[in-house]
């Protein structure tokens, strides 16, 4: 166990130590030194209370941290957090233990012993951890309390592997996440297996390297060709539709404008030619002035009506249809003819 110089400096400070936070979590078999603080026997209730003074409550977790998730870090935080001032120590075990006791991991063991060491509430980590935990292993590592979900683990021919922790009373319970763990998300890829072998595929891995056999990777690829049309044909309506709508909208716009137009060409018809119209007013203005310029006004009569004596009888009416005479033959003629209308002219009157 290293003893860092910062590790019991002010006990009771909840502040995160700066260098969990600037540089990656210590291994323990890499340090310098073994941790030579004082171990005595701290119960759950004295840990809360912030005691021990003069030093952090050594706290320990472990577990496989296969494709290490949100999960994970969740159960790190709630142990780093069970009392005011703790050292979290994080145990990961190896390979070789992983698969004889659970199966295979996706993750190697070095890549599971990174992914722990830069995550924030770790303060150490504990490299090839055994499977079930010994007071050998406990006293070597000044281990205050193991913190677990309280769901009894089932492995290595033992019904719960903390049972002897849980009585030594060195059990803390942290809550499982729901929703999400390392089987879940094999489980997703396991479901979705072609759609992940045709994404490795476009991406440049071999059908070797995916371990997909020849006739699957010619279906793959051609499912990857049949999506890439799929996608233009997709695109291609994308784009149509966005056409349709922007002529939908011009034509809104031009029929609005032809309304508002239609409007204004009604109402200054109306306007002109209506009941009550400037171009009735004007017609009946130029109607008047033509009747007056055909039918003047009659001059007014100002001498009286002689009145006739009721003997005399009313002149002869006479009539103007021209009269067809014959042209005089000689100038002799001529002058009886005229002489003659004067004859009668004078009996006339």
């Amino acid at each position: 166990m290293s003893c860092h110089a910062s590790e019991y400096d002010a006990p009771f400070s909840r502040v995160p130590r700066v260098w969990t936070l600037t540089a990656p979590a210590p291994f323990a078999d890499e340090t310098s030194c073994q941790c030579q603080a004082p171990h005595e026997k701290l119960t759950i209730a004295q840990a809360r209370l912030g005691t021990p003074v003069d030093r952090p409550v050594r706290v320990y977790a472990d577990g496989i941290f296969d494709l290490f998730h949100s999960g994970h870090a969740r159960a790190l935080m709630q142990a780093k957090t069970l009392f005011p001032n703790s050292y979290l120590l994080v145990g990961v075990c190896s390979d070789d233990l992983t698969h004889k006791f659970k199966g295979f991991t996706v993750m190697n063991e070095a890549e599971r012993y990174e992914a722990l060491r830069h995550c924030r509430y770790v303060d150490e980590v504990i490299r090839d951890a055994p499977w079930t935990l010994t007071p050998e292993f406990l006293e070597k590592h000044k281990i205050d309390f193991v913190a677990h979900d309280d769901i009894p683990y089932s492995s290595a021919g033992s019904d719960d592997v903390y049972k002897h922790i849980k009585e030594a009373g060195m059990f803390v319970p942290t809550q499982r996440t729901e929703g999400i763990s390392t089987s879940d998300i094999i489980t997703r890829i396991v479901r979705d297996y072609d759609v992940y072998a045709r994404r490795n595929l476009q991406r440049g891995y071999t059908a070797k390297e995916l371990n997909v056999s020849f006739i699957n990777e010619k279906k793959y690829r051609f499912q990857n060709q049949v999506d890439k049309m799929k996608e233009k044909v997709k695109n291609v309506e994308e784009r149509s539709k966005e056409f349709v709508n922007r002529v939908e909208e011009k034509s809104h716009d031009l029929i609005q404008k032809w309304e508002e137009k239609s409007r204004e060409f009604i109402g200054n018809f109306l306007e002109l030619f209506g009941p009550d119209g400037a171009w009735k007013q004007m017609f009946q203005e130029r109607s008047s002035r033509m009747l007056q310029a055909l039918s003047p006004k009659q001059s007014p009569v100002s001498s009286p009506t002689r009145s006739r004596s009721p003997s005399r009888s009313p002149s002869p009416t006479f009539s103007w249809l021209p009269i067809k005479t014959s042209p005089p033959s000689s100038p002799k003629a001529a002058s009886a003819s005229i002489s003659s209308m004067s004859e009668g002219d004078e009996d006339e009157k």
